[in-house]
């Protein structure tokens, strides 16, 4: 297997209201499981880890999905227990997608109402200009 291009990071921070418990450790392990079982169905690699915070607090747990010059998809509320096989199926969908960009009716299931942001791919551009920009 080669580099994996494609990332998916898990809020380790997370709680859930009133509640002691940080599911996002227990999202990276099912959904490594699930991504692993997913085989060939998934075109390319992808590596899961976890982060401190994503500053999505108020929507645990939280989950990106990113990769060099592609979209960067921020989604939030996302359930270990219920919402895997969504996350598997975008993962799917995102490998194939040139530069990451797609609609929200593209996404699947909860995903649809429940991304947070939706970043653009890193564009460099560079200019000739005599105007000194502030």
């Amino acid at each position: 297997m080669g580099i994996p291009i494609h990332r998916i990071t898990i809020c380790t921070s997370c709680k859930h209201k009133d509640e002691t418990c940080r599911p996002g450790y227990e999202l990276i392990e099912r959904l490594r499981a699930a991504i692993d079982a997913a085989g060939d169905t998934i075109t390319e690699e992808f590596e899961i880890s976890g982060v401190a915070c994503m500053a999505g607090c108020a929507q645990p747990c939280t989950i990106v999905y990113h990769s060099t010059r592609k979209a960067t998809y921020l989604f939030g509320d996302i359930d270990p227990d219920q919402d895997i096989e969504d996350l598997v199926s975008f993962a799917q969908h995102y490998a194939v997608l040139g530069d990451g960009w797609c609609s929200s009716v593209d996404r699947p299931g909860k995903l649809r109402s429940h991304t947070l942001a939706r970043v653009p791919a890193m564009m460099l551009a560079v200019e000739d200009s005599t105007v000194r920009m502030s």
